[in-house]
């Protein structure tokens, strides 16, 4: 009983140190945070515009690719990813529209302002209901939604110029023939 009661721990120790090993080596990238609603109908929403501007829906999505990218005044890698976004519309061929996350209108006008209106249309999902049904961790995150309306992709984090190139135009470009 001694003999299984000294070799118990070490068992243990041996299954938590496989089991940690085999994570390190699986290939899976540990910032990549899955998204269940992949190929999966964009959530139902109407969200109102900004400064009295038409506001934001699902219907929106319909009949073509489309971008949708969460973000807030308040987000520092937004900062970082606004310029990028100022010809992402026109260089990707795509409607691109933006989800003021968790924003005071007038802290998004004044963000806007400063940096830059790259939104086709705006909505404000000040209460973040809208993030929560499409899963939003926290901003930005960026959604490619097809033709039939479904999510085809989400995008964590601030967008760079490698990921347009290597992960939103080859997406865009295979979903834009279907």
């Amino acid at each position: 009983m001694r003999r299984v009661l000294f070799i118990l721990p070490i068992l243990l120790f041996l299954v938590l140190a496989g089991y940690f090993w085999a994570e390190l080596h699986s290939g899976r990238d540990p910032h990549e945070l899955p998204s269940a609603m992949i190929d999966k109908p964009a959530p139902t929403f109407s969200l109102a515009g900004l400064d009295g501007a038409p506001g934001l829906d699902h219907a929106a999505f319909g009949g073509q690719v489309t971008l949708v990218n969460f973000f807030a005044s308040w987000c520092v890698p937004c900062r970082v990813e606004a310029p990028l976004l100022a010809g992402l519309s026109n260089q990707l061929k795509v409607p691109l529209y933006g989800i003021a996350y968790k924003d005071k209108p007038q802290d998004t006008a004044d963000y806007l302002k400063e940096l830059g209106d790259p939104y086709q249309r705006i909505g404000l999902d000040e209460t973040g209901r809208v993030g929560i049904d499409f899963g939003v961790y926290g901003v930005p995150e960026t959604y490619v939604i097809d033709k039939a309306g479904r999510i085809q992709l989400r995008f964590v984090g601030p967008l760079s110029a490698d990921a347009v190139t290597n992960e939103l135009k080859p997406l865009i470009a295979k979903l834009g023939r279907s």
